[in-house]
């Protein structure tokens, strides 16, 4: 499992493609522009981080893109370059694959036992998955980050792994 890993929001992967409408987010203070993401995420690729595309900012951002205004062909083929990549798991983007055990009957399951309270709590159940996504790197030791202009969501990332110290050798 990498050690570093960047989950991306429907938010940021909007901003990073330009869609119409949608190329900023996040609070006035916090500001997620194209530019801005590019930078990050060229200094992550760098860092050695995988970056991963959860199903649900797949569908969110397709459907933004297909709803959007302008050249929305041209926005769709750059982002099934990420998807592609994703899916061939391209350095630096995770295999979708990936996440299947997220998926299955038993994931299914366990989302559908735990998303009512954070539905009750305003998280979506898109984001529930996202933040799914985000634990299961996480339980691997990964340090995870969210890249979301969604402050709610944000507050759902994980905590930064516990270095275990490593004894001696004599």
């Amino acid at each position: 499992m990498p050690s570093r890993v960047v989950v991306l929001d429907t938010s940021v992967l909007c901003c990073l493609l330009r869609v119409p409408g949608k190329d900023q987010a996040g609070p006035i203070g916090d500001r997620w522009t194209h530019d801005r993401i590019r930078v990050l995420l060229d200094q992550e690729q760098l860092r050695g981080s995988t970056f991963v595309l959860p199903l649900a900012s797949i569908i969110e951002t397709g459907n933004h893109i297909a709803n959007a205004p302008g050249e929305r062909y041209q926005i769709a083929q750059t982002f099934c370059g990420y998807l592609s990549a994703a899916a061939n798991s391209a350095s630096p983007w995770a295999a979708f694959g990936d996440q299947q055990d997220l998926w299955s009957r038993d994931g299914l399951v366990k989302l559908a036992q735990t998303w009512p309270a954070l539905a009750a709590g305003g998280l979506s159940i898109g984001d529930t998955t996202i933040k799914e996504v985000a634990d299961y790197y996480a339980r691997s030791g990964a340090y995870v980050q969210i890249l979301t202009g969604d402050q709610g969501l944000k507050a759902y990332e994980p905590a930064l792994p516990v270095v275990k110290p490593r004894r001696r050798q004599r």
